[in-house]
């Protein structure tokens, strides 16, 4: 299954004015690098993947549509799996796009 381009046109509209922004097709996605780091990604699974701070991952998993990243058998700490009935509106989306870029700018550059 190919990412949900429209998605991907959605995310690029709320980081249009970030500095650093590259995108990168990658696991069959495609991701938003913030100054080389990973912010968000359109899954080709369906929905958004998030980098978050690792501490707050458990917190953020008990939100609707959240569920944890699972790479290769394991679950990925500072990455969450937000199922696309949980980013269909603006206003859905919004606060994930900004939370993994928030966490992807506080990271040093690569």
């Amino acid at each position: 299954m190919a990412y949900d381009a429209e998605l991907a046109d959605r995310i690029r509209e709320l980081i249009a004015a970030e500095r650093g922004v590259e995108e990168k097709k990658m696991f069959g996605g495609l991701a938003f690098l913030i100054n080389g780091n990973m912010s968000v990604a359109v899954s080709s699974q369906g929905g958004l993947l998030v980098r978050v701070p690792p501490d707050e991952t458990e917190k953020l998993l008990a939100r609707a549509h959240v569920e944890p990243m699972i790479m290769a058998g394991r679950e990925t700490r500072g990455w969450l799996r937000v199922a696309g009935d949980g980013v269909k509106t603006t206003r859905q989306l919004s606060p994930w796009v900004t939370r993994g870029v928030a966490y992807a700018k506080s990271l040093p550059a690569k």
